[in-house]
């Protein structure tokens, strides 16, 4: 089937720009495995991506990841409702604004 992309998906940066100390959440899990006596030699290797100093705290990184597509997404919104006003296309509520009456007559499908 089809080719192979042979690119990576995505670049993990060298673990030495980092420090340890710029990721609070890690400085955790160090400190309970210390607790038990372990030691991660590789937990400098995650270090990006915690560093509060590029994405902020927990709460920080969790609104950048909600709100990643809204920089795209808001335009191509609004250029929607562009397109669909400069076309005159609507979208009904299910029902005529007649509501069946004519003269004093009911209509009996309702």
């Amino acid at each position: 089937m089809g080719g192979h992309d042979h690119h990576k998906p995505y670049h993990v940066p060298d673990h030495t720009v980092y420090k340890l100390e710029n990721a609070p959440e890690l400085i955790k899990v160090q400190e309970k495995l210390a607790q038990e006596g372990l030691k991660d030699p590789w937990l400098r290797n995650e270090i990006w991506r915690y560093d509060v100093t590029k994405w902020g705290t927990f709460w920080g990184r969790g609104f950048r990841y909600a709100t990643c597509g809204f920089k795209l997404g808001i335009p191509l919104f609004l250029l929607t409702i562009g397109l669909e006003k400069a076309f005159g296309i609507e979208y009904g509520h299910g029902h005529s604004h007649d509501h069946g009456s004519h003269d004093g007559e009911h209509d009996s499908h309702h």
